[in-house]
């Protein structure tokens, strides 16, 4: 089978960096819709069996906590692989891993789409999970493959679309599930993923930007374990309670296990997360806001919905269905694709900071409506077009700003953490939000008025925090070496290097 790209020279670069160029290279627009594809798939999957988890409940006989491990065996497999993945496609080679990759969330998709039991069920989201890699990946091959003036506008829409995949599962799920049934959450993402697999293959060119090591194991299974603890203490919190023994030992743990992977870190000769990578203003600063945001979008998507499906009987709600419950969302969605498309020149104009400010105000308001009016459908409409536009803004600037601080062979590791770190401040988002809504039942056992206007108002406060911490992201960001992309390199045979 004829490929679109023919490598004919590699050159090491001073600081081990090995660049590999090709004669012929897909255009960046193939490649960049290839990516699309797989990075909606990967979006969606996160999401799209939120609306399902009742009908699963009923269907497999189980209940409500072992359901909960559907999203929770995702997330934390997720947690675990997207650092991995991203660091073997800076060691490797980014195509060859990120077919891997999508071929991972193909399995899992036949596993759960399969699944009669919820034991398979949860292994085949565990599987799923592996697809946490097409983040880091795609940002990698668009830094390595794009013109530097496409690079904001891309990893902008890349970032909006993991945001609007979540929102698409939410509005989406509900049709699917009463039509043709649950198992199709799966089916239909599986046919996306073999799809972008294959579409890779055959044009994505191979990464002409490699760096040498390998993985360090020690560092990947206390990686491993202390998300396994954080992840496990606050998913099941609210079940076990904050005080239980049970919970405080597992986040004690948790905390341990964290020191104790750092310093293993700073030590081993070739680190999964460089350190001195993580301290760099502009990566911590990002990745503060990314953890603050994390909280707030899986909050809302977890909830929102629960809250609109309350029937007006008990003095609020809105009595919605599935499939209604998901409309009322369709601003969310709406708003974050289109201020993905457009957030690169936006943040051409005024800076990658200002728009995660920006970005991170609006979603506040988004969340300060939703505490204090929400008994209008206007009103539950506005405040989903607001966090629409903020989270889009702010998602797609704090990607761009990632990727322009590290060196090109760290792209993979850099952004793949931020991601990571937005799933962990879901979880923990999502934990303690669950904890405020249900602290005050009403007698028929669904939450009180009042736990849905504390969580927001906690969401609010959480995203306040994120501004606050957006205004530390240093106002420029250098890129401090040569940019790597085959786009803007001249390699002639023999190895020689111009700038294009």
């Amino acid at each position: 089978m004829l490929r679109l790209n023919v490598y004919f020279d590699e050159t090491r670069l001073t600081d081990g960096t090995l660049l590999t160029a090709s004669i012929d290279r897909a255009n960046y627009k193939v490649t960049f819709a290839v990516l699309v594809v797989g990075v909606s798939a990967y979006a969606l999957l996160q999401s799209l069996v939120i609306p399902a988890l009742t009908t699963i409940q009923s269907v497999m006989h189980t209940d409500q906590n072992t359901v909960t491990w559907v999203i929770t065996a995702y997330l934390l497999s997720a947690s675990i692989f997207t650092p991995i993945m991203g660091r073997l496609g800076d060691m490797i080679g980014k195509e060859h891993v990120l077919i891997a990759t999508l071929l991972a969330l193909s399995v899992g998709s036949v596993i759960a789409a399969l699944a009669h039991s919820i034991t398979v069920l949860i292994i085949g989201r565990a599987v799923q999970g592996v697809g946490g890699g097409v983040m880091p990946l795609s940002f990698g091959i668009i830094r390595d493959e794009f013109p530097k003036e496409r690079l904001s506008s891309a990893i902008g829409t890349i970032a909006a679309m993991t945001a609007v995949g979540g929102g698409a599962g939410l509005v989406i799920g509900g049709p699917i599930i009463n039509s043709l049934g649950f198992h199709w959450l799966f089916w239909i993402p599986l046919i996306m993923t073999t799809v972008a697999a294959l579409f890779t293959y055959l044009y994505i060119p191979e990464s002409p930007v490699r760096t040498k090591g390998r993985i360090s194991w020690l560092a990947s299974i206390s990686l491993s374990a202390w998300l396994v603890t954080i992840l496990l203490g606050v998913s099941e919190a609210p079940v076990w309670g904050w005080g239980s023994p049970k919970v405080i030992a597992l986040l004690l743990a948790s905390a341990v296990l964290i020191a104790a992977w750092i310093k293993i870190e700073t030590t081993v000769r070739s680190p999964l997360i460089d350190m001195k990578m993580m301290r760099i203003p502009a990566v911590w600063t990002n990745n503060l806001v990314s953890f603050l945001f994390g909280v707030g979008l899986y909050s809302v998507m977890a909830f929102l919905p629960e809250f609109l499906q309350t029937s007006r009987s008990v003095g609020y709600g809105f009595g919605a269905s599935t499939v209604t419950s998901g409309l009322y969302l369709m601003p969310m969605t709406f708003g974050m694709f289109m201020l993905g498309l457009y957030s690169g020149k936006i943040a051409a104009k005024y800076g990658s900071k200002f728009a995660v400010i920006l970005g991170s105000a609006i979603s506040c308001a988004g969340y300060v409506v939703l505490a204090l009016a929400h008994s209008e459908n206007w009103e539950i409409y506005l405040a989903s077009a607001l966090l629409g536009i903020g989270l889009g803004l702010a998602f797609s600037a704090m990607s761009n700003l990632i990727v322009l601080a590290v060196p090109p062979a760290q792209t993979g590791v850099a952004s793949g953490m931020n991601a990571n770190i937005r799933t962990i401040g879901g979880a923990v988002g999502a934990g303690v939000m669950s904890s405020i809504v249900t602290s005050t039942l009403l007698r028929s056992g669904v939450p009180a008025e009042s736990g849905y206007v504390h969580g927001f108002i906690f969401l609010a406060i959480i995203t306040l925090f994120a501004v606050v911490a957006a205004a530390l992201i240093p106002a420029a960001v250098p890129d401090g070496q040569v940019h790597l992309a085959h786009a803007e390199l001249a390699i002639v045979p023999g190895g020689t290097i111009t700038e294009g």
